[in-house]
C-alpha cells in the first residue's frame, strides 16, 4: 500500500492510501491525476534512511509542482522564498530558537514574541 495525491491544477485536493493496480479499476472522481506521495519523506530526506519521495508528503491545499517533482505547503507569508533542496518556505530572517514563543510579522519582516 501507497499513499496518493489526487492533484487538479497543480493544487493537492486529497490523499489516499491504496494499491497500485487500485487504479486500474478505479472509476475516478473527477479531473486531474493521483501522484504518490511518502509520509516518511520530509524536507527532501526519508526519515528511515530511504530513498525520499517528491521532497514532501502531500497534504489537501499544497502544491504539486511538476518542474521540481515535489509537493511544498502554501506560501505562509509574501516575503517568504522557498529553499529548492527542502521545498519548505523560509523567512527573510533565520527564527531564533531562545524559547521565546515568537511569531512572524509581515509589516516588520521580523520575529516578535508573542504574550499571552
Amino acid at each position: 500500500m501507497a499513499h496518493y495525491a489526487k492533484v487538479v491544477k497543480g493544487i493537492v485536493q486529497k490523499v489516499i492510501v491504496a494499491d497500485s493496480d487500485f487504479f486500474d479499476t478505479f472509476i475516478d472522481d473527477g479531473p486531474g491525476e493521483w501522484i504518490q506521495t511518502s509520509y516518511n519523506t520530509i524536507g527532501g530526506e526519508h526519515i528511515l534512511g530511504g530513498t525520499p519521495l517528491r521532497k514532501n508528503y502531500a497534504a489537501p491545499g499544497d502544491t504539486y509542482d511538476a518542474v521540481r517533482d515535489a509537493f511544498y505547503a502554501p506560501k505562509p507569508y509574501p516575503s517568504w522564498t522557498l529553499n529548492e533542496t527542502t521545498c519548505f518556505w523560509e523567512p527573510p530572517v533565520e527564527h531564533p530558537h531562545d524559547g521565546r514563543r515568537l511569531e512572524w510579522d509581515e509589516d516588520t519582516q521580523n520575529w516578535i514574541e508573542v504574550t499571552l
